[in-house]
């Protein structure tokens, strides 16, 4: 007891440094963290309370072997008597024995300490089954919280009449069987009923509800791993009755409760510290970058700011979020002429833009590109913000030849598993200045491919539809496998190719205010829906850079990136063992 207790308490620097990053693609994609130490620390403190290793045995206490021969006539009483039904239960090879429990402790079956009973759903087509005044619950309205007091829905009498339901008392215990919600928990406040996806239990005297609710919570995994079905996966309530089940002495079980609720009051206090002190970071970080990519009034109040990240660089970029924080930093950089230094001697981006015009008229005259009318440059009034003086700004209208977006035919969800098989490009193929031409689902056998949308190296894509995070986001293609279609959801578009490089255009795209700029010209009803036109990314503002000072800000970006990606890989590895560090302490107590 005292060994579990010092893994808690003198672990707490393992439980409330270890994070996990759940990232979605997509810019402004809210990646997620998961503070896994706190949450492997309640599922030890959990496991520890129902092996008998959280609190001392008392020998003072009931035998558990008494309490369980009253609770055993308790349930043939009342089966005798007609108030509860003999339930079916199945044992086997599914559950895991419980084989660590204390000798004061006796061994059981979850069906044998209560009264389980499951629900139904009243059929859709009657309106009269529903807007009554019987609370009606459903397996994803169960939260792991002990009080569980409404519904998004109800059901009237002559529903309940029409189905088999058992009625929930309040104190009951509720467990979900089906789904992504199995093993979801909730302790009743109130009298309900629910649907066939939840099982309710009524414990007998002798058994402390909140200390079943804890238990069953500990079990998650086990009743995961023992559900059957494909698509919508569920356990059984006879195999739910038939698991194993180590009772304590009914005094134990409050001591149990006790004890959690003190411990898990700690975690909810360590998440808050850790929550607020990564909000914090966060924040810090945010705040000395944004300085830096908006100190454009003098050089003095840039290597200011800059002074200041690099003397705190080592407790800055300590995360995840942090580092890419940088990374879009060192993009805004780049497109502001603030990453490398201005050479008197480059070509001014005016003359580049004046050969650009030249080549243009030169290629509508040999037939190789359609004559269309450009849209009007950037007035003083439109620019977005000061450039340095050899650079200016234009629309990409004026750089590019022509757009098309491509295909979207119906196909199989699996990609194309080779060169020689036709694939269509999803959305995700179109990363943040990332190609990723896995990400594609193969033709249909049935269909004919389309070579015109067959995507090549020194396409420039840009995602024009989809949720709003996802739109507007585009990339440069370096390499490509061949037999790659584009989706008509997806824009594609070529440099006139005198005096820019694709690849610096693209970062432009990424960053600063044409990034801005796109932001802004998203379009749709909803989030989960959005666009963007060609007539919209056409009028896209870009700062052109003189073209050897273009080639200077790619190679130092790749340089900075390079660097940025080591960073976050050294962090990688350092939370990879921390994560092995809080799993072996958890198996260390329970083992």
């Amino acid at each position: 007891m005292e060994t579990a207790e010092k893994l808690i308490t003198e672990n707490l620097n393992v439980w409330t440094s270890v994070i996990k990053i759940k990232s979605s693609a997509g810019r402004g994609s809210g990646k997620k963290r998961e503070l896994y130490g706190v949450g492997k620390l309640r599922g030890l403190i959990l496991e520890l309370a129902v092996n008998g290793m959280l609190v001392p045995q008392n020998s003072n206490d009931e035998p558990a072997e008494h309490l369980l021969k009253r609770i055993v006539a308790i349930r043939n009483t009342q089966i005798a008597e007609g108030k509860i039904k003999k339930a079916a239960v199945r044992q086997g090879k599914f559950f895991p024995p419980q084989t660590r429990r204390p000798k004061s402790w006796e061994s059981t079956t979850l069906g044998t300490i209560g009264d389980w009973g499951s629900g139904s759903t009243p059929k859709r087509d009657n309106p009269g089954y529903y807007g009554g005044d019987i609370t009606w619950l459903k397996s994803g309205e169960l939260n792991d919280c002990e009080t569980v007091a409404s519904s998004s829905e109800t059901i009237t009498d002559e529903a309940l009449a029409s189905g088999s339901f058992r009625r929930n008392q309040s104190s009951d215990v509720l467990i979900a069987m089906y789904g992504a919600t199995i093993g979801k928990v909730a302790i009743l406040a109130e009298p309900a009923v629910t649907n066939q996806a939840v099982c309710g239990c009524t414990p007998f005297d002798g058994v402390f509800n909140r200390y079943l609710f804890f238990f069953l919570l500990s079990q998650r995994s086990n009743f995961h791993a023992a559900s059957e079905g494909g698509a919508q996966p569920n356990i059984s309530k006879v195999k739910l009755l038939g698991y194993p089940f180590a009772i304590p002495p009914l005094a134990e079980q409050h001591r149990i409760v006790a004890k959690v609720d003190e411990l898990m009051a700690l975690c909810d206090q360590l998440e808050q510290e850790q929550t607020r002190s990564l909000d914090t970071h966060d924040t810090l970080v945010a705040t000395l970058l944004g300085a830096l990519t908006t100190a454009t009034a003098d050089a003095s109040q840039f290597a200011e700011a800059w002074q200041r990240i690099h003397a705190n660089f080592d407790t800055l970029f300590t995360t995840e979020s942090s580092i890419d924080q940088l990374k879009q930093a060192i993009l805004q950089l780049a497109v502001m002429g603030k990453l490398v230094e201005q050479d008197p001697a480059d070509e001014a981006a005016a003359t580049t833009l004046e050969r650009i015009a030249t080549q243009r008229a030169e290629l509508i005259k040999a037939g190789d590109l359609k004559n269309r009318k450009l849209l009007p440059p950037i007035s003083k009034d439109e620019e977005p913000s000061k450039l340095p003086d050899p650079w200016q700004w234009c629309r990409l209208d004026v750089l590019i030849t022509d757009m098309d977006a491509g295909w979207s035919p119906a196909c199989p969800p699996t990609p194309s598993p080779s060169h020689d098989i036709w694939g269509v490009l999803k959305t995700t193929a179109v990363q943040v200045m990332e190609y990723r031409e896995i990400e594609n689902k193969v033709l249909d056998g049935g269909k004919s491919p389309r070579p015109q949308y067959e995507v090549r190296s020194g396409d420039i894509l840009i995602t024009r539809a989809g949720p709003k995070n996802r739109v507007g986001i585009s990339c440069l293609v370096e390499n490509t496998r061949p037999r790659l279609m584009i989706s008509d959801k997806i824009i594609r578009f070529h440099l006139v190719e005198v005096g820019i490089t694709e690849r610096f255009i693209s970062l432009c795209l990424n960053a600063g205010p044409t990034w801005d700029y796109l932001e802004n010209a998203k379009s749709g009803m909803a989030k989960s829906q959005m666009n963007i036109s060609q007539g919209k990314l056409r009028a896209a503002p870009i700062p052109l850079a003189p073209l050897d000072e273009q080639h200077r800000i790619v190679a130092k970006v790749d340089e900075l990136m390079t660097l940025c990606d080591q960073l976050k890989a050294s962090l990688a590895t350092a939370q990879a063992t921390q994560l092995n560090l809080a799993d072996s302490l958890v198996e260390q107590a329970i083992g």
